[in-house]
């Protein structure tokens, strides 16, 4: 990984967290939410990757959409990390919308110039295995069609753990908050860190 660093040390990156919730640190202390710890992280690492984070509680891929634009003007980020749907999937709402407006995130995201990534999450099993099996689907599918990076779930060793969850089993406790950090930075670091795909070879 010494050329990848060498690489990515010769130019300094702007990530942006489009999110919701999860993202904000919902009932976590300030600073103590997974985006400032994974900032926190690149800085002991030397990873000059500035993390902005955008993500709002609440927040549905239709929201994310309408902001998208000002976000992707004022930011100019390198990488969008879009991490919404969950609340779409909560509230039962039509995944075929959803579907359409994480298309439209990617497509803007591309069109300014970045790269998209898409983080996955999962709704409670009370949902029944119909709609929560076609809710997953549409993240591989955005995904797949794009040919974008998806990180397949969030929330990866922690949903349905309860010592990680709080009270409401929907939104991860602070003990959660650096795994949440750890699977963001396994799933970008391949990313960020990889050498430039024209190397004049």
């Amino acid at each position: 990984m010494t050329a990848g660093r060498a690489a990515a040390e010769a130019r300094s990156e702007t990530l942006l967290v489009l999110g919701d919730s999860l993202s904000a640190g919902y009932g976590i202390p300030r600073n103590q939410e997974w985006v400032h710890l994974l900032q926190e992280s690149l800085t002991r690492q030397q990873v000059p990757l500035r993390v902005v984070n955008a993500s709002i509680s609440g927040d549905t891929t239709a929201g994310g959409r309408a902001r998208l634009p000002a976000l992707l003007e004022r930011e100019q980020p390198d990488w969008v990390l879009i991490e919404l749907g969950g609340n779409d999937g909560l509230r039962g709402m039509s995944l075929q919308a959803m579907a359409a407006n994480l298309q439209a995130m990617v497509d803007m995201v591309e069109a300014a110039g970045a790269r998209p990534l898409l983080a996955g999450i999962k709704i409670p099993p009370n949902y029944g295995s119909r709609y929560r099996t076609r809710f997953e689907q549409v993240f591989d599918t955005v995904a797949q069609r794009n040919d974008v990076p998806l990180l397949p779930f969030l929330l990866d060793g922690v949903g349905g753990v309860n010592d990680l969850m709080q009270a409401d089993r929907i939104h991860p406790n602070i003990r959660a908050q650096p795994i949440i950090a750890e699977n963001v930075w396994q799933f970008l670091q391949p990313l960020v860190m990889a050498e430039p795909a024209d190397s004049g070879a």
